[in-house]
């Protein structure tokens, strides 16, 4: 552990023995003049969590840090120099090529037994770690009905099924108004598809539809995919709108209303019993990313990662924007050729979206990532990777599919924050981890999203918000595997519904109650 220091004095955290740059840890940064330990002397002021020179750069050398070169010396830069996105050029992307692939080949890691939560088993044979009450839609028409309906159902329907936690609406921009067979086509309707099947909605989502869209129920829930029968005892849990028996909005609302009395009832039967950690299937994520994130909260969700691997847990990582720049990384790690293959196929498709569109890849670090102290995308990759820990990349799912096996995952997703969490719940997450160091108010009512703060600073402005504060890692009062520990139980406390967390989850939803919106 290291030792904590006074804050007055002034700090750096070197990641790698080979490394040239390192980031300021004081809060506030340090001013020109600050002279650290080792006699380095600032010859600039530096803002918190931005990169000092260690040693004199020229123009053109490399500038190494995760003993990765992450760019360029822009031009010479004496040591105790300011090393930020305008002098540090970008380096080109890995070929696609050439890669090594399932090079790396870990002894197997000891099983991790006896660890347990509480949680809701599934026909389907999946655990759910809440019990909700989904009402998804065919198509964007029925959004503010649903909308209406949901608000009725919490109020005048809910208190009377104690054992169901929420209701929430599965709205999105899709259904009609589309080309329904282009190229493409099939990635929103299965990801709509497969949110609806989230374990923690226990087969009983409502169906609504309009009528006339082109996204029809049969096509959106194929015969059997959702087993519940309607009031009526006809389609699985579907409301249509354009029926003739109803005369009127609130006829509409009504017969929503008596469906969902139905699968209230049903999901009410669920009770919570013990199930293994090896049922947890955790998606994790980053956003509002500074430098911090590789180097506190990031690492500590790794270590995480790997105890949860080792339990027989799914764990998904994502982002293929902030993946990308650490291709070489991942296709070693691949468990099999194919796995690699895989990873290279999804990192293609993102070069050619790029290509398409007239960009580049530098688009990706944004206005607060680089007031973090992320230069530039391959910094920020390097950080963004150690959240998948060090066991094999076991297999590989393109935007939309189900999980179908168990280990570590990588999920191919955009990189914007609920993008990445529908598509993670589409495929079939129950618990989402997400850390961040500039802040963000993210939250998704279908799944407990445990937040991770990258500093202290943040941790204590937004105390009500964050549930670990991984800054402690760089203020030596705690290590990696200590907040790796306390985030492995905390996934298991929440998963078991705790009280005191539960609480904090409605907070969550009161501020943020996302309605996932498939993508293209």
């Amino acid at each position: 552990m290291t030792t904590p220091t006074s804050a007055a004095t002034p700090r750096y955290i070197l990641m790698h023995d080979n490394d040239n740059v390192a980031i300021v840890v004081n809060d506030g940064g340090l001013p020109a003049g600050a002279v650290f330990p080792n006699g380095l002397t600032l010859l600039e002021p530096i803002p918190q969590g931005h990169k000092v020179a260690l040693r004199d750069l020229a123009k053109g050398d490399h500038v190494i840090r995760y003993n990765v070169t992450i760019g360029f010396a822009a031009k010479d830069l004496p040591a105790g120099s300011w090393l930020a996105e305008h002098n540090v050029e970008m380096p080109a992307a890995r070929e696609l090529e050439g890669l090594p692939i399932a090079t790396v080949k870990p002894p197997p890691m000891e099983p991790l037994e006896g660890y347990t939560f509480q949680g809701f088993r599934n026909p389907d044979g999946s655990v759910g770690t809440r019990n909700i009450l989904a009402i998804t839609t065919t198509v964007q028409c029925v959004s503010g009905v649903v909308e209406f309906a949901v608000e009725r159902i919490k109020n005048e329907l809910l208190p009377k099924y104690p054992n169901v936690d929420d209701v929430v609406g599965l709205e999105h921009t899709y259904g009609c108004g589309v080309a329904i067979e282009a190229p493409g086509a099939p990635i929103p309707i299965r990801t709509i598809r497969n949110i609806a099947l989230n374990p923690n909605f226990g087969g009983q989502a409502m169906v609504v539809s309009l009528g006339c869209e082109k996204l029809q129920p049969t096509r959106l829930f194929p015969k059997g995919s959702i087993p519940i029968q309607n009031a009526g005892g006809a389609d699985p849990g579907l409301v249509c709108l354009q029926d003739a028996h109803h005369v009127g909005f609130m006829s509409m609302i009504d017969s929503i209303m008596k469906q969902a009395e139905v699968n209230l009832a049903e999901l009410n039967k669920r009770q919570r019993e013990t199930v293994p950690a090896s049922e947890l299937v955790v998606g994790v994520q980053c956003g509002g990313s500074d430098a911090f994130s590789g180097v506190t909260a990031n690492p500590a969700v790794g270590f995480a990662t790997d105890l949860l691997v080792r339990a027989g847990a799914t764990v998904m990582f994502s982002e293929v924007t902030e993946v990308r720049d650490g291709i070489d990384q991942l296709t070693s790690r691949a468990s099999s050729p194919e796995v690699a293959d895989a990873m290279i196929r999804e990192m293609a498709w993102y070069d050619a979206y790029l290509t398409r569109g007239g960009v580049d890849r530098s688009a990706n670090t944004t206005p607060g990532n680089k007031k973090g102290g992320l230069s530039n995308i391959v910094e920020k990759a390097m950080g963004s990777i150690v959240k998948s820990g060090s066991a094999p990349i076991t297999g590989v799912l393109s935007p939309g599919d189900k999980l179908t096996q168990k280990g570590l995952i990588y999920a191919a997703t955009p990189a914007s924050d609920f993008i990445c969490g529908t598509l993670q719940l589409a495929a079939g997450m129950n618990l989402h981890v997400f850390t961040t160091g500039r802040g963000t108010p993210y939250g998704l009512a279908e799944v407990p999203v445990i937040k991770v703060a990258t500093r202290n600073d943040l941790a204590k402005r937004w105390h009500d918000l964050m549930d670990i504060n991984a800054g402690r890692i760089a203020s030596g009062e705690a290590t990696i595997p200590d907040v790796g520990w306390e985030l492995f139980q905390m996934l298991l406390d929440v998963a078991s519904g705790k009280e005191t967390w539960a609480e904090k989850w409605k907070l969550h939803n009161a501020l943020v109650l996302f309605n996932p919106a498939p993508v293209t």
